[in-house]
């Protein structure tokens, strides 16, 4: 729960190739983000916009990234598949992983819920621990955030986080 009581909803924003519509990387998460207000998600809070290596590591172009913190009536699945539509809107088209994108939305975690197995959306996201893309801008939007399944905290992900990751916070 937050500060208001509600459950903590926290997702991922990316990008690292421009969007014919929308211009750069940082544009199309700026215009991502009013679209998800627009469909009736509110956005509580937002990171800094962050650049980061790609991970793997390849020759595709730095990523943009960010955290916002939302707030729905929306169920897991259904917040998801919003995400999914946003994207589709914007031109993503899924294809190979860890693949250069217009667009990339990932549900983070919905307050302490947990979901594992083939069906989508697996929460907490599995790999986010392992990123330093996800969990510094996460820092800035929830700083009491602990992850619901190891009770670490994002202040101790982050400290343990794998080397090499490089990443700086873009300039406001």
């Amino acid at each position: 729960m937050n500060e208001s009581g509600t459950e903590t909803i926290l997702i991922a924003l990316g990008a690292n190739l421009p969007s014919p519509r929308f211009g750069p990387p940082r544009a199309t998460l700026e215009a991502a983000l009013a679209a998800i207000a627009a469909a009736g998600v509110r956005i509580l809070r937002r990171s800094s916009w962050w650049e980061s290596e790609p991970v793997p590591v390849s020759d595709q172009p730095w990523y943009v990234n960010g955290v916002a913190a939302v707030a729905t009536d929306l169920e897991p699945v259904a917040l998801l598949a919003l995400l999914h539509r946003v994207e589709a809107e914007f031109g993503r088209t899924r294809g190979a992983r860890n693949e250069a994108r217009l667009l990339d939305l990932d549900l983070l975690a919905y307050g302490d819920r947990r979901r594992e197995g083939p069906q989508p959306p697996l929460l907490p996201h599995p790999r986010l621990a392992d990123r330093a893309f996800v969990l510094l801008p996460l820092a800035e939007v929830a700083p009491d955030w602990h992850h619901p399944v190891t009770g670490e905290s994002v202040r101790q992900l982050t400290a343990r986080l794998p080397p090499g990751q490089k990443i700086r916070r873009i300039p406001a």
